[in-house]
């Protein structure tokens, strides 16, 4: 298990192929949630601020089911100038394999001209210091244990 900060959700029918495995694209879709939640607890005194997505490169180990609660540790792996590096680490909650890895880069963006700009040093901080420890439970799995 894992001290970095940790999203829980519930995969949903509607997540799912028809032989009731997470479709690839839906790892994505859990990726960004828990990123937003992982900003949300990095840096809430943050007004949220704008970032566009450059690349995601996910590796999969092994399928999500239909009804498993996930399991996502987020953490920082790189900040650059414009750019910050987001591992996600997703496991079926309670257990240690890693069935998924994704890493995602991103840029952030000033709001006017759309275009990508330093990290102002107060959210380079913050980023760094993450959230560990911090757990978001959307699945109801610490109610149901």
């Amino acid at each position: 298990m894992t001290d970095h900060f940790r999203y829980y959700l519930r995969v949903r029918y509607s997540d799912c192929d028809a032989q009731k495995v997470v479709f690839n694209a839906r790892y994505a879709e859990y990726v960004d949630i828990g990123t937003v939640e992982f900003l949300r607890a990095s840096c809430p005194d943050q007004s949220f601020f704008e970032y566009h997505l450059v690349k995601q490169t996910i590796e999969w180990k092994a399928p999500a089911r239909f009804d498993q609660v996930l399991e996502l540790s987020v953490y920082l792996q790189h900040l650059g100038t414009t750019s910050f590096t987001i591992i996600t680490d997703i496991r079926v909650a309670g257990l240690d394999p890693v069935i998924a890895r994704v890493e995602t880069v991103n840029v952030y963006i000033d709001e006017t001209t759309m275009q990508k700009t330093a990290i102002p040093a107060d959210l380079g901080a913050a980023l760094e210091r993450g959230a560990s420890g911090v757990v978001v439970d959307h699945a109801g799995y610490f109610g149901s244990m």
